[in-house]
């Protein structure tokens, strides 16, 4: 993957940590700079961690799946894209709006499923790790920040057609890799 598609990727993947922070910017009204601060920095860290895990683990198989690694690729981005979209057409029960450690990290390891699939990607497509980790850490993070303002300042958002832009940004990035 080059610059552009890592970035795009990185957007991608940061529109859950938007969504997720938008319902958290609804809900408090005390310690909004520390609790909007507290939550970027934990979506950032394991939306750039997770890819670091599956990008490691996938190097132990990597020379019985190369031959594979374009339909691979693009059966991962493919389903990511579906489940992006199809998750806009169900209401999810839970809605954890809550600051505290436990929250944090389960809020944090929810939204990051998705970056642990896309590590295998950068791995098969020998994409840098480094310049990835930051993109994607960094755009979780700007995103969070900025979800949890809108939903604080807007009250309502869009969400779902967020979700469904987000679920056609992976689908092409699977199509690109297939050809």
């Amino acid at each position: 993957m080059n610059l552009i598609e890592i970035i795009i990727l990185a957007i991608a993947l940061g529109i859950d940590c938007f969504v997720v922070s938008i319902s958290q910017g609804f809900i408090f009204k005390t310690n909004r700079i520390k609790n909007s601060f507290l939550l970027a920095v934990t979506m950032g860290f394991f939306q750039g961690f997770m890819p670091v895990l599956s990008y490691g683990g996938v190097h132990f198989v990597h020379e019985y799946i190369e031959p594979y690694t374009n339909i691979i690729v693009f059966s991962i981005f493919m389903f990511l894209g579906l489940k992006f979209i199809t998750d806009t057409f169900f209401e999810k029960e839970e809605k954890l709006c809550c600051i505290d450690l436990k929250c944090l990290l389960a809020l944090g390891f929810a939204t990051s499923i998705d970056a642990l699939a896309a590590g295998i990607n950068l791995k098969l497509t020998n994409s840098p790790l480094i310049i990835s980790v930051l993109a994607i850490g960094l755009a979780s993070f700007i995103m969070s920040v900025t979800g949890f303002w809108s939903g604080y300042l807007v009250k309502s958002f869009p969400t779902k057609i967020l979700q469904i832009f987000g679920g056609l940004i992976l689908i092409f990035l699977a199509i690109k890799a297939f050809l």
